[in-house]
């Protein structure tokens, strides 16, 4: 599925983001620290899984657009 620009941009910070929180919980992990350092992983990519399939109220009318004009405009045949 492609991406627009500003999804692109909002994935982006998120990854920017969720990084500190990966390098702090594989420090966690390493120094023995399971319980936090799992719990700071899942958190990690908890945000990036959100970001990525999560529909907010701002995604909804590109949404419904896109299935109108698909509704609407039919794609010609190749013959």
């Amino acid at each position: 599925m492609a991406r627009s620009i500003l999804s692109t941009v909002g994935l982006a910070a998120t990854v920017a983001l969720a990084v500190p929180l990966v390098i702090f919980g594989i420090e966690q992990l390493l120094a023995g620290e399971r319980l936090v350092g799992s719990i700071v992983l899942a958190v990690a990519a908890a945000m990036v899984l959100v970001e990525e399939y999560l529909t907010t109220p701002t995604d909804i009318p590109g949404l419904v657009a896109e299935k109108t004009v698909g509704a609407v405009v039919e794609e010609p045949d190749e013959d």
